[in-house]
C-alpha cells in the first residue's frame, strides 16, 4: 500500500486540528505528491517542538501511514527554523505545518 499524497494528507491534517479549534496553517507548499511534511508545533509559551519523518530504519513495521519522530522538544523558535531552513536547502520539495496548541498530542504516529 502506498501513502497518501503529500497535499492530501497535509490538507485533511489542517482540516482536522482546525476544526478542534487549533489554529493550523501550511507554512511552506512542497511536492504535492512525495514532498516530505515537518509539523511545528506552537506550545503557545515561547517553546515549539518539530516533528519529521521518520527514518525508514527506525519504524517498526512496513505500513504506508507516515510515522514522524520528535527532533526538537520545547525550544526556542529559531533553534527549529535553522533546522527547517538547512533542510530546506536540501529538499526543496519539503512541507511545513504550523500548529499552536497547548497539548502535545498531534493525531499522528510517532517513534
Amino acid at each position: 500500500m502506498t501513502p497518501f499524497r503529500a497535499d492530501i494528507w497535509v490538507a485533511a491534517f489542517v482540516r482536522r486540528h482546525n476544526n478542534l479549534g487549533h489554529l493550523c496553517v501550511v507554512v511552506r507548499r512542497g511536492d504535492p505528491v512525495a514532498g516530505q511534511v515537518f509539523l511545528l508545533l506552537d506550545h503557545l509559551n515561547g517553546t515549539v517542538s518539530l516533528f519529521t519523518p521518520a527514518p525508514v530504519a527506525r519504524r517498526e513495521d512496513d505500513s504506508a501511514d507516515r510515522v514522524f519522530e520528535r527532533r526538537f522538544d520545547h525550544v526556542e523558535p529559531q533553534r527549529a527554523q535553522e533546522r527547517i531552513a538547512r533542510e530546506a536547502d536540501f529538499d526543496p520539495d519539503l512541507w511545513v505545518v504550523e500548529l499552536e496548541m497547548r497539548g502535545d498530542d498531534l493525531g499522528i504516529t510517532l517513534v
